[in-house]
């Protein structure tokens, strides 16, 4: 599976040759819901196919829907859904993205992708990962307060020591470093065989920490927990440069937890810090609207988003206001949904205050500070 969270600004945000392909579909996890998926999934490519019919050739489609067709014979990917499903395609791309969050079913070939749905989901406020550890292995997962996955980790990604420790104990070199020539009588054999096994584990606990800041938590910008045993908490915690990593920790293995045990107590030392950013955030808004450097007026807003002042956009998790927004003049236009080219008009704001640079939090309807649907902070 690709990364969503670095995907999403640098290519299904970016402009791309037409057609573009965006198809969303609600998933079922257990048994017998589940089996439905595959079907459903046929019925969207199918909505698909007809759609590029209209404008295109067999010849010129037939290239674009291969993929589409080959995943649905893909046994192994149906037997691990999620909450949703997401997939964009054009004749160069072909991204899959399994959601832990339901989407419409929505099946469309445009001129670009179809991607605000995926903003309401980046961008909220209450996710997380877990990483889990030990000497031997490591284990990433991505939550909110109701779901948590295991996170399919790329092919470059340390998970276990074996892969990226050089010199194990079983390498002549390293062991007679540890414990000296064959047939030399070494004393302390145990305490520097130790201490090869701990210089092991923190050239390890190093890689992983690396490669979780760059690929994830810098991305994604989300708090990170700790899951591991009280003893080796300390050494990781002594050699990771995480700013994202929380002080509080889980002293558990993942294994010694079931997933839904695991996402109860990580959200309980999740939800403080989720109501301490959401606090800021408000409290910010509102001096900077005493000081005329925000606002939660929808069209004033649109003028800010599209000259680039929009520093941070609050967007109710729950509010839709349909209308036509212009990116060029900032000119909106309050409609109804079922007319001709309307579209959430909150998602078209943030998602153009994302190309600008801008941050984007969606926000629980009962702690918005506003009746709009939205609360802009200005950078000036």
């Amino acid at each position: 599976m690709d990364a969503l969270e670095r995907d999403y600004r640098t290519v299904l945000l970016a402009d791309h040759e037409p057609p573009c392909l965006s198809l969303y579909q609600p998933t079922f996890r257990s048994f017998p819901d589940r089996q439905q998926n595959k079907t459903r999934f046929r019925n969207l490519v199918k909505e698909l196919e007809q759609s590029l019919r209209q404008k295109y050739s067999d010849r010129e489609s037939e290239p674009l829907l291969r993929p589409f067709h080959e995943l649905t014979e893909d046994t192994e990917f149906w037997h691990h859904p999620r909450d949703g499903l997401a997939i964009f395609a054009t004749v160069d791309i072909f991204k899959v993205y399994r959601l832990q969050r339901l989407v419409g079913e929505m099946a469309i070939a445009a001129n670009s992708f179809h991607a605000k749905p995926l903003m309401r989901i980046l961008q909220s406020a209450d996710r997380y990962h877990i990483l889990g550890l030990n000497r031997e292995e490591v284990r990433l997962f991505e939550g909110n307060r109701y779901a948590l996955d295991e996170v399919e980790t790329g092919p470059g990604f340390p998970r276990t020591s074996d892969e990226v420790v050089k010199g194990r104990d079983d390498d002549p070199e390293q062991r007679n470093r540890a414990y000296g020539p064959a047939g030399q009588n070494v004393q302390h054999g145990t305490d520097s065989r130790q201490a090869f096994l701990d210089a092991q584990m923190e050239q390890f606990f190093r890689m992983v920490d690396e490669a979780v800041l760059e690929e994830y938590s810098q991305p994604s910008k989300m708090p990170l927990l700790l899951a591991a045993l009280p003893e080796q908490q300390p050494l990781f915690r002594s050699v990771s440069n995480n700013p994202y990593l929380i002080e509080t920790g889980l002293d558990v293995h993942p294994s010694a937890l079931s997933i839904e045990e695991l996402r109860e107590r990580a959200w309980q030392l999740v939800l403080p810090i989720y109501l301490n950013r959401l606090g800021r955030l408000v409290e910010q808004f509102g001096a900077s609207r005493s000081e005329e450097r925000g606002s939660a007026d929808v069209a004033e807003i649109a003028r800010a988003v599209v000259a680039g002042r929009v520093e941070t956009l609050l967007v109710d998790a729950d509010r839709v206001v349909p209308g036509r927004f212009d990116p060029d003049t900032g000119a909106i236009e309050f409609a109804k949904l079922d007319e001709p080219g309307v579209d959430d008009l909150l998602d078209d704001l943030g998602e153009h205050t994302l190309k600008t640079g801008g941050e984007v939090v969606i926000v629980p309807a009962e702690r918005m500070p506003t009746d709009t649907g939205l609360a802009a902070i200005y950078r000036f």
